[in-house]
This record gives structure tokens, C-alpha cells and sequence, in this order.
């Protein structure tokens, strides 16, 4: 792999894999991500450097985000005539360009009932509950034109290059619907007894074959267990992946959940590897080589998928937004400096389904290669970055990448800043992962790091910086409720870090990202469901050693709790939790909801005395008798060392919370300093 030594501590990773009629260098794909690059005007260029920098990495296999097959397939990107050829031909030259010994493999996507168009088709006329539209039950000349449509597309991605595709036959897409009862109505041979309902994707992959001959790589994305209420059986999971084997085949992946179901697959607060036992199963009934997902963001993670048989490739999708380099690292022996994936969504999957561009909350370059570049700066300066929080930790790494000398302070004694609560939160233990690739990399760098060390003005007149870097974050809020000095007030960073007591009944004021943290923090008992694939399986009811329709089917969560009463409240009108992210706002939700905590939207906080809070609700006066209120109600900058530098004529620059508080955000906190760093 270009050239350097690999290391031992993967054998299995970095062996070898024939597929179909070609061979991949070693066990880790980039998996499928939706980026919305297929769709920007110079999208050729863009996909082109997004993809080269992944393979020149040093991943095995690329498989590119969704291609449409079909006019019905929705608003992205497809591939359905000449001119669509030529631009795909462009990305998959400079990938085998760029690294010759990398396969790339196109994605074949119909969304089906999710396609968010009037024209959205599906075997029946069933609504999803997330789609938009009832979609248009499909004649039987209907169906004939979206088979010869996915045959007809694989045939021009071969045309344009690549080395095969992927269809996706999972997540409640189109070739999904036609395989569960209950989005396939139907009477005809395309339904009702299971050998119908599997016609439609082995009819597909026939064609599809026939249509791109022998030498070229054909991957199907199964179900393998899709966590919905009546969905796939097991022996129905088998019998298709035979069946498709049969049909030629080269590689079966493995997919888990439909869109709409009701339990997080890829969220930080899912187990890693929770879901490669499935695949495991289904590999014993194949003689093909399987492909395994979600949640395996490292590399000794994916080594041990491998060596327990669950599977003879690992896709990661995420982890190489989050770090383009992790196969060469991993080669190399650099594990440490690997910039993990957290699983947190917020600017992957919580952009992809509310139409922006596709990036990372660690790498704010993912998706943007040609816009933000981190080059050796022509002369070198003097910084100083004060604040170890998200934002100074990305100005500092940046701008000493670019060979300037940095200083960073904080008067803590660790860096992190507010990753040093999230840590903390049950769910949330990958943050420990980003503290650990900066604290790695503040130390590669050179960063004379000074914690401890509260900076002033004479701090930074003494260090006589070129350039200077507020990054001091954030003090929590304390909103003007008569009372709020009771005793009964504690600070959430106070019950975070178990400085203080948290009473039987408590009320948390303030429902954003802090308020649910807090809420899931004094629920909780027992193990995290992050660290515990049991109790992961338990929370979420799915059962993996029966495996009942779906995995779901019949099965009651079971959520262990503190036992505390718990109500959380918010002063806006709107639904509690509204403003969480996409993709996993509602994950927690649920999950509070099963432990009794109560939300309560639209309160006006009276006063607080030694009976509780007094609160007007829907224009009634409520009391809520607690022992404890915790405050969660947002948070001020803290510039005071920005403005005393300004009286003294010394410029400085805000960045991450200190520049602004309304809502702590750690993807725009290291979005900016980044970019802040990589001009300077």
C-alpha cells in the first residue's frame, strides 16, 4: 500500500479478498453516503477530489452515494442516458487515476415510496409513515420498466467505468417494499406469497447480469434484519440471499433497519459492531462473501468482525468522512491519530434528509476538498489560542498543521471544553475519541500546550503573539426566575461533573441538547447501551438470538431506570425535543419517554421557594413539587478577555462559543475555526 509497511496488528483487515472476477486489496470499503455532490454544478470535479482523497487513503473498495435508475427515483442524481455517462466517466477515471489498485462501485437507488415526488411509485399504493407523498401503485408494464431501468443503469455505470455496482434492496426503498406484506398488497405474481414477493429484486439482479456480463462486480444490498413490526422472517432473509446468489451474485451486504422504524442503528448511542452477529448468521447459508455495516468507526473494531467470522468485508460509511486517511493510518501503526467518526449525525444523515450538502462534525473539509484546503502557510507566525474547548482545539491543530507556532491556554486542566460533559452523557462515550485524536495531534504538532494557565492580557503581552484566538466558550445562563438562588437550583455543569445532589423529583428548566443529556444522565442506571450490545438490544426490543419478523416483532423494550420523576420543560410552544437533530432527536425522545420523564412545552417560570417551582402552564398556575431544578437554560460568550484586549489595542479573533452562545454547537464551533485557521 503505497509503498509503506503494513502493519501486523490487522491481518485480517489487510488480507486479501477475491471478489466475483477480480480481487480487492484488503477487507475495508467506503460504504454508501448520500452526499448531495452528484448534484452541485461542478459535481464531476467535486465527487472526483471527495472520492481520490478516500482512495488514495487506502480503502479496498469505494461504493458511491444513491443513483437513480429511473425518473420515479426522486430529486438526486441518476444515470439514465449518455450525458450522465460522461460525467460519472470523469469520477471514476481520476479515482483509478489517483489509485489504480482501488475498486469503485456504483450504488443503484430507487427510493420508492420515499422519493418525496407526486410520481413516487411502490407495488402499492401504501404510505410510509416518513414519506411524503401516497405513492402510485405500479402496473404490471410498470414494473417491467423499473427492471429493465436498474438493468439499463448498470449497464451505463459499467460504460462509465466502474467496477460494478450495488443495489440496494433495503431501508424501505423500492425493491424493499416489494419484499415485505405489508407495503405489498398485492394479488398478483409480483405478491402475496413470499416466492412472488422475492420476483421483483431476482428478476432485477437477472437482468442486471445479463446486462453487464461476467466481469464486473455485482453487489446486493439485503435486509439481513430490518427492525420493523411485521417485516422480513429469517428463513425469508435466507431463501432471498440464495436466491440472488443463484442469479450471479458476487457479494451479499448486509443492511439493518428501514428508515421508518423505530430503533437507532447508526446513532452514537448504538453498541459498535451491535449488528454484525446478523450477518455472521446469514454467511454460514452463503458460499459469496458478505458485507457488514454500522457502527465499526475503527479499525481493531473491524478486525475483530473479521476474525469472529461475521464477515469477510466492513464497510465504513461515516468514519471515512471523519478521516479520509484511516486505512493508511491503521496500515502504518498511527491508530491514535485516526479522527474518529462519533456516530453524532449532525452533519452527514441530519443534512442529507433536510437537503443540505453532506459534510462531517470532526472534518469539516469531508465534501468540500476543493473549497477548503489546509496548505503550509508562506510564512510562519506566532499564535496564541486561548480556550481548549472544540473550536480552539481546531484552530490550534489547523494552524499548527500549516507550520505556525502555536500556543493554546486553558485554565482547566484537561482540554475538551464542553466535550468534557457530553463525555459523561450515557451514549455519548465516542467523544472521548476526539479528545484523543486532538490530544494526539496538539502533540504531533508541536502545540505548547498550557493547561492550568488562565490567560490575561499580560499573558498575551508577554507571549508578544501575531495573531490571537479567543476561544473561551461559554458560561451557562442563569435566567432571572425570582428564587433561582434557592437550594433547591443547581447548575448542570454542577450535576454533570457530581458536584451536586440530585434529589427523587426533579425539574429541568430548559428542553434543548443540555436538557435531554441531563434528563438521559440521572434516568439512567445500570450500563450504557453504547457499551453493552444486550442492553442495547434490550432497550430497543430487538431480539437477535430468535429473530422474529423483523427482529422486532413481539418483542417489549426494556429500559432500566433510576427510578427519579422527571420533568423536562422548555418555554417555547413547540414540541419538546423539536430542535434536536433529524436523524436522532427522536431516538431520545423515546428513550426518555420509556423511563417516565415528562415534557412539558410552553411554561412560564413564576418563582421558586421551598415548595418547588411555581410555573403558568396553558394559563393555569402549576406547582412542581421537586427536591431538585436543574438549569438548563442556555448560555452567555464569555469575551471579557477579548474585550480587555481590545481596550488595550490588541486585536484578537471569537470563535466556537465565545463568537456565539444561542445554541452551543460544536459542528459550527469547528466548521469556523477551521476555516478561520486554514485562511490565516
Amino acid at each position: 500500500m503505497r509503498g509503506f509497511a503494513v502493519s501486523t496488528k490487522y491481518p485480517h483487515v489487510f488480507s486479501p479478498l477475491k471478489v466475483g472476477h477480480t480481487t480487492i486489496k484488503n477487507r475495508i470499503l467506503m460504504g454508501s453516503m448520500h452526499t448531495g455532490l452528484e448534484d452541485v454544478p461542478n459535481a464531476a470535479e467535486r465527487l472526483s477530489a471527495y472520492f481520490v482523497e478516500r482512495a488514495r487513503g487506502g480503502v479496498g473498495m469505494i461504493i458511491t452515494g444513491g443513483i437513480g435508475p429511473h425518473p420515479t427515483a426522486g430529486h438526486g442524481a441518476k444515470l439514465i442516458d449518455a450525458e450522465g455517462v460522461a460525467l460519472h466517466s470523469q469520477v471514476t477515471r481520476a479515482v483509478h487515476d489517483a489509485a489504480p489498485d482501488v475498486k469503485i462501485v456504483m450504488q443503484v437507488l430507487h427510493t420508492g415510496p420515499l422519493a418525496g415526488t407526486p410520481d413516487c411509485v411502490a407495488p402499492s399504493p401504501v404510505k410510509s409513515r416518513i414519506g411524503r407523498y401516497q405513492p402510485n401503485e405500479l402496473t404490471e408494464e410498470g414494473i417491467e420498466e423499473q427492471i429493465e431501468a436498474f438493468a439499463r443503469c448498470a449497464a451505463l455505470a459499467k460504460e462509465a467505468g466502474y467496477d460494478g455496482v450495488e443495489i440496494i434492496g433495503s431501508a424501505g426503498y423500492l425493491i424493499s417494499t416489494f419484499l415485505v406484506s405489508k407495503t405489498n398488497q398485492r394479488t398478483d405474481r409480483w405478491g402475496g406469497e413470499w416466492t412472488n414477493r422475492m420476483r421483483f429484486p431476482v428478476e432485477i439482479v437477472r437482468r442486471t447480469r445479463a446486462a453487464v456480463g461476467e466481469d464486473f462486480i455485482l453487489i446486493f444490498r439485503i435486509s439481513a434484519m430490518d427492525m420493523l413490526q411485521e417485516g422480513l422472517a429469517w428463513d425469508e432473509v435466507v431463501s432471498l440471499a440464495k436466491a440472488l446468489e443463484a442469479e450471479g451474485v458476487d457479494v451479499i451486504s448486509t443492511h439493518f433497519c428501514w428508515h421508518e422504524s423505530f430503533v437507532p442503528t447508526i446513532a452514537t448511542m448504538v453498541p459498535r459492531a451491535a449488528f454484525t452477529q446478523v450477518t455472521g448468521r446469514l454467511r454460514k447459508e452463503l458460499s459469496i462473501p458478505l458485507i457488514t455495516s454500522n457502527r465499526i468507526n475503527m479499525p481493531s473494531v473491524a478486525e475483530e468482525v473479521l476474525a469472529r467470522g461475521d464477515a469477510d468485508i466492513v464497510s465504513m460509511a461515516r468514519p471515512m468522512l471523519a478521516d479520509p486517511e484511516l486505512v493508511n493510518k491503521a496500515a502504518q501503526g498511527r491508530e491514535d491519530e485516526i479522527n474518529t467518526c462519533i456516530g453524532c449525525n449532525q452533519a452527514c444523515l441530519d443534512h442529507t434528509f433536510t437537503g443540505r450538502l453532506t459534510t462531517c462534525l470532526v472534518n469539516p473539509r469531508a465534501c468540500r476538498e476543493t473549497e477548503l484546503s489546509i496548505v503550509p502557510s508562506a510564512t510562519q507566525r506566532k499564535v496564541a489560542v486561548v480556550g481548549a474547548g472544540p473550536a480552539g482545539l481546531a484552530y490550534a491543530v489547523t494552524a499548527a498543521e500549516r507550520g505556525h507556532a502555536v500556543t493554546l491556554f486553558d485554565a482547566a486542566s484537561e482540554i475538551g471544553g464542553q466535550f468534557n460533559y457530553a463525555k459523561r452523557i450515557p451514549g455519548k462515550e465516542e467523544f472521548y475519541e476526539t479528545l484523543r485524536y486532538y490530544g494526539r495531534m496538539l502533540d504531533k504538532l508541536g502545540v505548547d500546550v498550557r493547561l492550568n494557565t488562565r490567560a490575561d492580557v499580560a499573558t498575551i503581552k508577554a507571549g508578544n503573539f501575531d495573531e490571537v484566538i479567543i476561544a473561551t466558550g461559554i458560561s451557562p445562563r442563569t435566567p432571572p426566575i425570582p428564587g433561582i438562588d434557592h437550594a433547591k437550583v443547581v447548575s448542570y455543569v454542577d450535576v454533570i461533573t457530581g458536584r451536586a445532589e440530585v434529589g427523587q423529583k426533579v425539574a429541568i428548566i430548559g428542553a434543548g441538547g443540555i436538557g435531554f443529556d441531563v434528563a438521559e444522565l440521572i434516568t439512567h442506571a445500570g450500563t450504557s447501551s453504547a457499551l453493552d450490545v444486550d442492553v442495547f438490544a434490550r432497550e430497543w426490543g430487538i431480539d437477535f438470538k430468535n429473530h422474529p419478523r423483523g427482529g422486532v416483532t413481539g418483542v417489549t423494550p426494556q429500559v432500566a431506570t433510576s427510578g427519579r420523576e422527571v420533568t423536562l420543560l422548555q418555554r417555547k410552544e413547540t414540541a419538546v425535543g423539536a430542535g434536536l437533530g433529524r436523524t436522532t432527536g427522536w431516538t431520545h425522545r423515546i428513550a426518555l419517554q420509556r423511563r417516565g420523564v415528562k415534557m412539558i412545552a410552553g411554561v412560564t417560570y413564576d418563582r421558586i421557594d421551598d415548595a418547588g417551582l411555581h410555573a403558568t402552564v396553558g394559563g393555569e398556575p402549576v406547582l412542581f413539587d421537586v427536591d431538585t431544578i436543574i438549569v438548563c437554560a442556555g448560555q452567555d460568550p464569555l469575551r471579557d478577555l477579548h474585550d480587555a484586549l481590545a481596550a488595550e489595542g490588541i486585536k484578537s479573533e471569537l470563535v466556537g462559543g465565545a463568537y456565539e452562545s444561542a445554541e452551543l454547537d460544536a459542528k459550527a464551533a469547528i466548521k469556523q475555526a477551521t476555516e478561520l485557521a486554514a485562511a490565516a
